[in-house]
């Protein structure tokens, strides 16, 4: 593990995406460490998971907006991200949608998952949205993340094949599987710095071809 890389989550829920980052950074598969949880629901159960790891928690009041952040409670995650170090966000079940100011802070450098193949069934329940539209082949994608709603760069994507004999509960429940796996891989790539953003596209360097360096930026934005 990469001590230098430090990660700050963000999270509403249960937190099994957040439980992931951190059981893959405590076996050396993450490439950094997870500094910090941020909800803005102080009695998500994503809060003792976090305690019981040793991970710090702040909870942030987010405002009278529904489903996004006042401009206030975005700059108090922000100052909090950065009194703990954080180079790398990961939205792990973020139930709102981030703004100008967070973005600004932490450019190229904030990270969700998502449990569809995005550009498909963007936005909320997204599982049930994908099962009623009857589709083969579903999954999820982590992607950086923009002014839009799930719209970001796509970092990873893992497909889940549909059962005929599927239910609404076993198919999300092998989403999240591929999530658990996805998500950390993606996050080692951007804290080893391999990632670059062409337009759309998000390439990817061999990791022997990267210059690592502690606690870097990893400024992640190429030639459009």
């Amino acid at each position: 593990m990469n001590a230098d890389v430090r990660v700050g989550v963000l999270a509403s829920g249960r937190g099994s995406n957040f439980a992931a980052l951190v059981a893959a950074a405590a076996q050396g598969r993450l490439g950094a460490r997870i500094v910090c949880l941020i909800t803005d629901n102080p009695s998500a159960p994503v809060v003792a998971t976090a305690e019981a790891a040793g991970v710090p928690v702040v909870v942030v009041d987010p405002g009278t907006r529904h489903g996004r952040l006042g401009t206030e409670a975005e700059q108090r995650i922000v100052d909090a991200l950065r009194a703990h170090g954080v180079h790398l966000v990961c939205l792990a079940g973020f139930m709102r949608i981030v703004g100008p100011v967070l973005l600004a802070a932490f450019p190229g450098a904030i990270l969700n998952v998502h449990p569809s193949l995005l550009p498909s069934f963007p936005g909320l329940d997204a599982q049930r949205q994908a099962f009623e539209h009857g589709v083969q082949v579903t999954g999820c994608t982590v992607h950086f993340v923009d002014a839009g709603i799930d719209s970001g760069p796509i970092v990873m994507q893992q497909p889940v094949q549909v059962h005929d004999d599927d239910t609404l509960e076993a198919l999300t429940a092998r989403i999240l599987a591929a999530e658990h796996r996805a998500f950390p891989a993606a996050v080692r790539q951007w804290a080893e710095g391999r990632l670059r953003i062409h337009g759309r596209r998000v390439a990817r360097l061999e990791a022997t071809t990267v210059s690592r360096h502690p606690g870097a930026g990893h400024p992640v934005h190429g030639e459009a």
